[in-house]
């Protein structure tokens, strides 16, 4: 099985092809697309590996034979967990040396980040597993099996489709002016185009259209797999971000796709803590879409491992692993004192650990400045440990998307005026969110506290340390200018606005010398 699942399939598409010694970013290839594909079963294995990509780095546990000998060595989630969180005011990093975080952590990067050239490969080396997967499930290749087959693999087909558009997201969110590659360029020595923001936009947005009515109902998909729901989402995502794409406000078309999702009759969890501990995958009321992760199958020391040991002191004399689930923490996360002061005395969500904790920092890479964050466990429902973490990993999925999030960008497209929707409907949803954080109407708001400014911060008390963070702050134009300062921001204790450049990361260096096609407007 493990076979079959990654000994794909890569050959001549352009990451590799693109890829330097000091990269090594070749593919492990013992088994060839023509008997990969002679079996209607192993369309279903290889889907696997697609989805797998994003939480796992190799062929064995923990990443080992790994499928990128790359810098850090770690996967697409831990990538793409630092370049979203470490810059932003949710993070605050210990380990800025060893983890190589710094210039993530003050906005300094260049084009020759370990963490930026290992998350840009990640996202390029899952779009060309998925191309290779769809070059292999066209209606020709597939005509050879029975009928109810090919209609398992046309579905299948749709789900590659969304996981190579949410790559592709990441990639647009990231870094805008992007190399393009779909299953239809020639396998070989390849130039991919450079592709503008607004044309990689438009891309995404063809590629969900296209999808969404043959991806799978919420009611019929497995769990951990694309369904409608899931392409909705990612719409709304990117309409919510239209206008830093493309220049072009789409307030109105995300308030549509927050709609389509809610119709699909999703509720929110009750409890908060539960969407974040071992047995989150039961939250199928709320959890769009997860990044499945757990002790047995997908091993990982990123992902939400990297997350839960990482909240973890290794030295406080107070906090102790095993109330987390985990066997030892690694002491190399708290949260910047900005956040913690958003919550009100009653907000269930502010779930820090502070005792022998300040709440600001003194210094950024000081254990005992700044809270640590008690949000995600790898504990049960039960209050037990899902699994050994120096064994293991964590048991706890991460939900990538889930309705607290449609809630909220449904309530921010309608107070920066997009049609659809109006103000009552976006107020209950906000105020349905704060009923659960506070366990009563105490929390609630009124319409004219419903402010842009609100929502996002609402946003970080509900959804801190879920990767939105960055993407929120570069939509209010509060990441990288004066609008907002927090501590460390720039490399400043007081904070300190940075150049403009960093809105969006450098394609590597590494990259640029291969494609001519490609450049970098500021580094």
């Amino acid at each position: 099985m493990k076979r079959i699942l990654y000994t794909l399939l890569l050959a001549g598409t352009f990451v590799f092809s693109s890829c330097t010694d000091e990269l090594n970013q070749i593919p492990h290839i013992e088994t060839t697309s023509a008997n990969v594909y002679n079996e209607p079963a192993n369309y279903k294995q290889v889907l696997a590996k697609l989805y797998a990509s994003f939480v796992i780095n190799g062929q064995e546990k923990g990443g080992g034979n790994a499928d990128l000998s790359s810098n850090n060595g770690q996967d697409y989630m831990r990538c793409y967990f630092n370049l979203q969180e470490c810059g932003t005011d949710e993070l605050a990093s210990t380990w800025l040396e060893g983890d190589k975080v710094g210039d993530l952590t003050y906005l300094s990067w260049d084009a020759n980040d370990t963490w930026v050239s290992d998350m840009y490969y990640h996202i390029y080396y899952t779009i060309a597993l998925c191309n290779e997967f769809l070059r292999n499930a066209s209606d020709d290749q597939i005509s050879k099996f029975a009928e109810s087959d090919q209609a398992d693999i046309r579905t299948y087909r749709a789900e590659a489709r969304f996981l190579r558009a949410l790559a592709y997201y990441h990639a647009l969110d990231l870094f805008r002016n992007i190399p393009f590659v779909t299953e239809n360029d020639p396998v070989g020595s390849f130039i991919p185009p450079r592709y503008t923001g607004t044309q990689v936009f438009g891309y995404i947005e063809s590629e969900l259209t296209a999808i969404e009515e043959v991806l799978p109902s919420r009611s019929e998909a497995e769990y951990g797999r694309v369904s409608q729901a899931a392409a909705y989402t990612l719409l709304a995502k990117l309409y919510l971000n239209a206008k830093v794409y493309t220049g072009t406000e789409r307030y109105t078309d995300c308030i549509t796709y927050c709609k389509k999702v809610i119709a699909q009759g999703y509720t929110l969890e009750p409890e908060y803590a539960k969407l974040f501990n071992a047995d989150n995958h039961k939250r199928t009321n709320e959890i769009i879409l997860p990044l499945t992760v757990d002790a047995e199958h997908t091993v990982s020391w990123g992902a939400t491992t990297y997350i839960i040991c990482g909240e973890v002191s290794n030295t406080s004399d107070y906090q102790k692993p095993e109330a987390y689930g985990v066997t030892q923490g690694w002491g190399m996360f708290r949260i910047r004192g900005e956040v913690p002061a958003l919550f009100e005395t009653a907000d269930g969500r502010a779930m820090f650990f502070t005792e022998g904790q300040s709440q600001y920092l003194d210094v950024i890479d000081d254990q005992s400045n700044g809270y640590f964050v008690e949000k995600w466990t790898n504990l049960t429902d039960a209050g037990e440990a899902a699994s050994n973490t120096v064994d293991g990993g964590v048991d706890t999925d991460f939900p990538l998307f889930r309705l607290a999030d449609v809630y909220l960008m449904l309530a921010e497209s309608v107070v920066r005026g997009g049609q659809g929707s109006d103000r009552a409907t976006a107020l209950g949803y906000v105020n349905l969110l704060r009923q659960r954080a506070f366990g009563n109407d105490s929390g609630n708001i009124q319409d004219g506290e419903m402010t842009p400014d609100f929502i996002l911060d609402e946003r970080a008390r509900e959804l801190y340390w879920e990767c939105t963070r960055r993407t929120d702050l570069i939509r209010y134009d509060k990441f990288t200018t004066a609008n907002y300062l927090w501590q460390w921001k720039g490399g400043v204790k007081a904070g300190a606005a940075v150049n403009s450049k960093y809105n969006v990361y450098p394609i590597p260096t590494t990259d640029l010398t291969a494609n001519p096609n490609l450049y970098n407007e500021n580094y």
